[in-house]
């Protein structure tokens, strides 16, 4: 029997960020395009949060994604001449990084432990932040669980909010593979979360 839940038990299947738009953000990564330096510090400042926090969700160790998302940035502005404007920097960036993702894996062949815990939001009170950080933990381990190809792109979808076009040009693979594998990726997740929970 599938009950109703109230106002006081819903709890949010995905702790979602929200990120708001930076309407220079075209204008400044074309001035870094065509070699202004602080433009290009503003790409390291804006893009080394959502990179490094995609590169842990997928490598899973805190060193490894530091790593990571430092030789993205540095693969991205070495090679900013290659950015087609008709494009999404946001894609671009994000492509470049899985990229490095799966280099490291594959030259080490192994992944890493994972080190700690991220808590997205806080609560007013010691006990709704307690049982907040319980459903984090308990999320993250059943995100860690999954499957790579329905990690990554839980992640990108729920976590770094790109569009399913965006997405697909990420992985290179079809759209329709995309919506495909969220839904499987997001029933697959469920699954685990409540296995956990009734644990």
């Amino acid at each position: 029997m599938r009950v109703k839940p109230s106002r006081t038990t819903r709890r949010p299947p995905i702790a979602l960020r929200l990120h708001k738009a930076d309407t220079q953000e075209p204008d400044r990564i074309l001035a870094a395009c065509a070699g202004d330096e602080a433009a290009r510090d503003w790409i390291v400042r804006h893009y080394t949060p959502p990179i490094y926090r995609f590169c842990y969700r997928l490598l899973r160790n805190e060193q490894d994604a530091r790593d990571v998302s430092q030789e993205t940035l540095l693969r991205v502005l070495r090679n900013l001449h290659r950015y087609d404007p008709k494009h999404r920097f946001t894609t671009w960036a994000f492509t470049i990084a899985r990229n490095a993702c799966i280099d490291l894996q594959r030259k080490r062949k192994r992944i890493g432990p994972w080190t700690d815990r991220e808590v997205v939001d806080t609560a007013p009170s010691p006990l709704a932040q307690t049982q907040q950080r319980i459903r984090a933990e308990r999320l993250e381990r059943a995100l860690q669980e999954l499957p790579d190809m329905y990690r990554e792109i839980l992640v990108l979808y729920h976590f770094e909010h790109l569009k399913y076009t965006e997405i697909a040009a990420v992985l290179d693979i079809p759209l329709g593979t995309v919506m495909n594998r969220i839904f499987r990726a997001r029933r697959k997740l469920r699954v685990i979360y409540e296995d956990q929970e009734a644990s």
